[in-house]
């Protein structure tokens, strides 16, 4: 799939979506925790941790800090996570608190400097923030969330010669739900540009309706291996909408996957994908670097069952499961 009809497809999927573009533009992330919280947005937390543990696998191979380039980064969530220590809990109910709604969006930014510097710090981490969104990228950066941030859109534009050079220091790439929206022309500009004989490593979770081959042949171009973390997959959050979950399992069945459990439970599922050189594959397979926890038994609410129960590709496939239970073998 060349990189214009893989723009196709990712935006035919994207029109079964809910469309929650207007909490991506606002001046701080109060709206995006009110919003994505309601539907129990879980995968920066789930991420965490493998972040860590593929950050602790760099910094085994280098001596200097380990610099992470988080991919659609919006309002640092990830950035914090990563080079803070606290989890992901206590920055959701951070933005949710009514104590915290009548800041202005300044003063909100000057008081989570504050409290971001409260925290331990990781000294082995610097991450670079880059989002297509300007004024989440200003507040990420403004508020200590990431050290570096750039409004950039990738699909269309080179960076700079000057963000160039900082994108450049990038020692692993990170995304926890940018793909679908970018599609390997970022990955294409990101992935020539590191530095020579060293190049990032990409760690992407991938929602299971949007099929991520055309880059992985992208950095494969670039030297790097992918490998996908098998017997698991990831809770982003919960479907908003019955259309919106009767698209996606449309669209994970027409790749040949099975919902039953994931998607037709009524929540969005990722896949982890990490791309490495074969060597340092070679050397630690991805099993051996990373354990996870998948949110799989997270106690969800009960709109989750509700749409399974309304969902018509939902139920059809819960009478198939029962059928074949049912036949003599």
């Amino acid at each position: 799939m060349n990189t214009h009809s893989a723009t196709l497809a990712f935006a035919a999927i994207n029109d079964g979506k809910a469309n929650f573009d207007d909490i991506y533009v606002s001046a701080d992330p109060r709206r995006y925790f009110s919003v994505l919280g309601q539907l129990d947005y879980i995968i920066p937390h789930l991420a965490q941790p493998i972040f860590d543990q593929l950050i602790q696998a760099r910094a085994e191979q280098q001596d200097e800090p380990v610099t992470v380039l988080d991919l659609g980064c919006s309002y640092g969530v990830n950035g914090a996570l990563m080079k803070y220590a606290l989890g992901y809990d206590a920055i959701r109910e951070r933005y949710i608190s009514p104590h915290l709604q009548s800041l202005s969006s300044q003063q909100l930014a000057t008081h989570d400097n504050a409290f971001y510097r409260a925290w331990p710090k990781h000294e082995g981490v610097r991450v670079i923030g880059l989002d297509v969104s300007e004024k989440a990228v200003r507040y990420a950066s403004e508020s200590g969330a990431i050290d570096v941030g750039y409004a950039l859109d990738l699909e269309r534009d080179d960076p700079t010669p000057e963000q160039a050079e900082q994108l450049a220091k990038a020692d692993i790439i990170v995304s926890t739900g940018c793909v679908g929206y970018v599609t390997s022309k970022t990955f294409h500009r990101l992935a020539k540009l590191a530095r020579k004989g060293r190049p990032a490593w990409v760690a992407s979770f991938v929602l299971r309706m949007f099929p991520y081959r055309a880059i992985t042949q992208t950095l494969a171009e670039q030297g790097l291996v992918t490998e996908q973390f098998e017997g698991a997959t990831f809770v982003q959050r919960r479907f908003a909408t019955l259309d919106e979950m009767d698209s996606t399992v449309r669209a994970v069945e027409s790749f040949g996957l099975d919902p039953y459990g994931r998607e037709a439970d009524g929540f969005f599922h990722a896949d982890l994908f990490v791309s490495r050189p074969q060597v340092e594959i070679d050397r630690v397979p991805l099993r051996d670097i990373v354990s996870v926890v998948s949110g799989a038994n997270k106690p969800w609410p009960v709109g989750a069952s509700v749409l399974s129960g309304m969902s018509k590709p939902a139920r059809r496939i819960a009478r198939e499961r029962e059928q074949r239970a049912a036949a003599p073998n």
